[in-house]
């Protein structure tokens, strides 16, 4: 049951975190140009994915008896959640043209999501 609130929660946090990337990206379309509103998709989507796999590693065990392998994932997420967010800023750079400023804007904003998830999630 607890568990079940947790991924609730964290669905919550990441349908949020998506939002505010719409949201930005919208409004980047509508006062600058499709690159930007590209930018601001890219920006919020480098840090959705990582958000979204470490959830999915964090909640995969449940249970006093798997302590041990929450404990593990948890770290494992985290490390692989750092390494896939490093890739995905060099993927971006790499092969897209983006605007860095709405980039970064729109990376930093939906990462200070985190900041209200005591309001989002409960």
């Amino acid at each position: 049951m607890k568990n079940q609130r947790g991924l609730q929660g964290a669905r919550r946090l990441l349908i949020c975190q998506l939002s505010i990337t719409v949201l930005f990206a919208a409004i980047a379309l509508l006062l600058s140009s499709t690159t930007a509103a590209m930018s601001a998709l890219l920006g919020g989507m480098v840090s959705i994915v990582p958000t979204a796999y470490f959830a999915i590693k964090l909640f995969r065990y449940q249970g006093a008896r798997a302590a041990r392998q929450i404990v593990n994932s948890f770290y494992k997420g985290e490390a692989l959640k750092l390494i896939l967010t490093i890739v995905l800023f060099a993927l971006v750079f790499k092969f897209f043209n983006i605007i860095p400023l709405v980039f970064f804007a729109t990376y930093i904003v939906v990462q200070m999501m985190f900041w209200f998830a005591p309001l989002i999630v409960r």
